[in-house]
């Protein structure tokens, strides 16, 4: 299987173009991922007979296959970027939920309850003292979740979007393999990029963790 360099030369405006598609998809499900995962997992952590309903839910939301969620998807928000957006968004819910009800489960009695000694309110502590806590846990999974919508945005190619994963049909159709491969480079690059990027925010945002290392 030979890569024909003149090709990729000839398209790098599409390809950064897709590049950028393909990352903005990815980003907007798990940013929309969080902001549903939060509150709905600090309900879950405090309202212990929601746990098994909301974690159970996002359970069966993730056996549904992808394909099937975008052609669900189709008689409300048509063939869009938001069909894409929204089928992703509920592929994240599953890892993102459940990683931050471990993390908030993960924070020491003890610690809270020092915290309510000293008189901080509920909503102070959770943002002051149970998030920080938690964050280590809450950033594994958005790291599971960013890698996981990178590599599903393709499939929403199926339904005219997928930003990289169009570059797989068009070499499939053409049965001219470059743009698979530089579609499947490009999709590893991002990845790995944005991987290494939550390690790095992670690691800004644990101070704590490094002194005490």
């Amino acid at each position: 299987m030979t890569i024909d360099w003149s090709w990729i030369g000839d398209h790098t405006d599409d390809l950064t173009s897709l590049t950028f598609s393909h990352l903005q998809a990815a980003m907007t499900a798990v940013l929309l991922g969080l902001l549903i995962s939060l509150p709905l997992a600090v309900l879950a952590h405090r309202v212990r007979p929601l746990r098994g309903f909301l974690l159970g839910l996002s359970n069966v939301l993730f056996t549904i296959p992808s394909i099937a969620i975008f052609v669900l998807l189709l008689p409300v928000s048509g063939l869009t970027r938001t069909t894409t957006v929204v089928g992703l968004t509920v592929y994240t819910l599953v890892v993102l939920l459940r990683n931050t009800v471990e993390g908030l489960d993960s924070v020491p009695a003890k610690t809270k309850e020092a915290a309510r000694a000293m008189g901080t309110r509920p909503l102070r502590t959770l943002l002051t003292v149970e998030f920080p806590l938690a964050l280590p846990v809450i950033m594994a999974g958005v790291r599971i979740a960013t890698v996981m919508s990178i590599s599903l945005v393709s499939v929403a190619t199926y339904i005219g979007d997928g930003g990289l994963g169009q570059l797989f049909t068009d070499g499939f159709q053409r049965d001219f393999p470059t743009p698979v491969i530089a579609g499947v480079v490009l999709t590893i690059l991002l990845a790995v990029v944005a991987d290494a990027l939550l390690v790095a925010l992670q690691y800004v945002l644990t101070p704590w963790r490094r002194r005490r290392a």
